[in-house]
């Protein structure tokens, strides 16, 4: 007996054996791990010392005193205190790489230097007084934002939002033209008052209220979805049988965006190859305007051109602008002709917040680093090879249904079945926490959710967009 005690290990012994082993094994699949956790990108900055609220009191402050329409993104919710060009960090200090750029506001970097000194050094000398007084900031700005427009865009009406914007846009159609009707697109987001969740054409973000008339919706050129591929002339065909059969032949005008996305709703889709211009004939056939929806798409976003219409070769007879404009501000635009714009003198119109002087001052900084930053070339080397890189992990994943979009505004759509394009939007859900958790931020649109939003501030770089398109992969590959 005492031989045989010799040769057994004491089950104590043996355990500890064991949880060596394990630990061993362990910390071996942890640092091949490790090794496999894409790498952001190093930035020489650090952020201030955070000493304000933490998460769970603001959290329940918004639950109290917020409208209950007020939504968050993620399941644990995202506490960020400060930013600093394509990046933002947390209260804990995390570095987090946006590609979301505050729903495709942020174009020129968060807090950008020339663009905050701008804001601060019109603010201490004077922040708001009228417009009814003179006051170069808002004239200056007028004049630099006009001098990008193509033919006789050179008139400009400074709104707070693109929704201000929108609404003023489709006023001044119905003024000019003496028609009422207007023709939108199916999908399409436009804001949410009253005029602008008329021509918003998705449920869910339209409520049932009076006041909703004169707007018609067209098919959808949706080359992933729609019937009809990357036809855009057959789609086309839609808005003649509105103005024939749903109309008494002439309308007020036609309205937008290049890209579906204005909010984001519209999932990013790029409009189907020859749809606008074709469009843009008929409307104008039938004496309406044709407006351009320029909130997300325009401030040289797309890369390839500085307004999203520039890219159909059409020009519009008037322009909303907002997002990207301010860089974060509240400031939106409308640019028209002089012929056109006359038809606000007919009585009083005045807006008591457009225009004012820390705006104007903040949107001329905007539009000038855009330039001096060359950020529109950048927003197409990064963005070209930010899709290729998406398309590559397409080729990768059965999920990822389609890659679209110009510049750095980009969707990737997630299904379940490629044949018959069903919405993963569980999976997109949950591939957007765990991104989040290794430091990505993208957003999400499409009408099911299920479109991942690539929309960064235009200074993105290729290690940035790396990481994204890493930490996307390291996700889906863990689904």
């Amino acid at each position: 007996m005492q031989r045989i005690s010799r040769n057994i290990v004491p089950l104590g012994r043996r355990i500890c054996r064991y949880r060596d082993a394990a630990r061993s094994f362990s910390q071996a699949a942890q640092r091949e791990l490790d090794d496999a956790i894409p790498r952001m990108p190093d930035f020489d900055y650090t952020p201030l010392p955070y000493d304000g609220p933490p998460a769970e009191e603001i959290l329940r402050r918004r639950k109290e005193f917020l409208s209950p329409s007020v939504f968050h993104f993620y399941k644990d919710p995202l506490h960020l205190v400060e930013g600093k060009m394509q990046y933002l960090f947390d209260a804990n200090g995390r570095r987090y790489v946006d590609a979301f750029g505050g729903i495709a506001t942020v174009s020129c970097g968060h807090c950008h230097p020339d663009v905050v000194e701008a804001i601060v050094n019109q603010t201490r000398r004077l922040q708001h007084s009228t417009v009814l007084y003179l006051n170069n900031a808002v004239a200056e700005f007028a004049e630099a934002l006009a001098s990008k427009f193509p033919g006789n865009l050179r008139v400009v009406f400074f709104t707070n939002s693109g929704t201000e914007a929108n609404e003023l846009a489709m006023m001044i159609a119905r003024l000019y033209t003496g028609n009422h009707d207007i023709i939108s697109l199916r999908n399409a987001y436009h804001g949410n008052a009253a005029g602008t969740m008329c021509a918003t054409a998705q449920s869910c973000w339209k409520f049932n209220v009076s006041g909703q008339s004169g707007v018609h919706h067209a098919v959808n050129p949706d080359p992933y979805r729609g019937v009809f591929g990357s036809d855009g002339e057959k789609y086309a065909k839609d808005v003649q049988d509105i103005i024939d059969y749903g109309t008494c032949g002439r309308v007020a005008g036609f309205i937008s965006e290049s890209i579906q996305a204005c909010s984001g709703v519209g999932g990013i889709i790029e409009l189907a190859p020859g749809y606008l211009p074709a469009v843009y004939s008929m409307v104008k056939k039938a004496g309406g305007l044709c407006i351009a929806d320029e909130v997300q798409a325009g401030f040289a976003r797309i890369g390839t051109h500085f307004w999203g219409f520039e890219s159909h070769g059409v020009v519009p007879d008037i322009v909303t602008m907002a997002k990207g404009i301010g860089n974060g501000i509240p400031l939106g635009a409308v640019i028209t002709t002089p012929e056109i714009a006359q038809v606000l003198t007919q009585r009083s119109y005045f807006n008591t917040f457009g225009g004012n002087p820390a705006c104007t001052a903040g949107g001329l900084a905007v539009l000038r680093a855009i330039e001096k930053d060359k950020l529109q070339e950048n927003a197409h080397v990064v963005g070209s090879y930010l899709i290729e890189r998406f398309k590559s992990l397409q080729d990768k994943y059965e999920i990822i249904g389609d890659v679209r979009g110009r510049g750095l505004m980009i969707g990737v759509e997630l299904v379940t079945d490629r044949q018959a394009k069903t919405p993963a939007k569980a999976e997109t859900l949950h591939i957007m926490d765990k991104m989040k958790d290794m430091g990505a931020l993208v957003g999400k649109g499409g009408f099911h959710g299920n479109v991942f939003r690539i929309t960064p501030p235009l200074c993105f770089t290729k290690e940035d967009a790396d990481f994204v398109v890493d930490v996307m992969d390291y996700s889906m590959a863990r689904l």
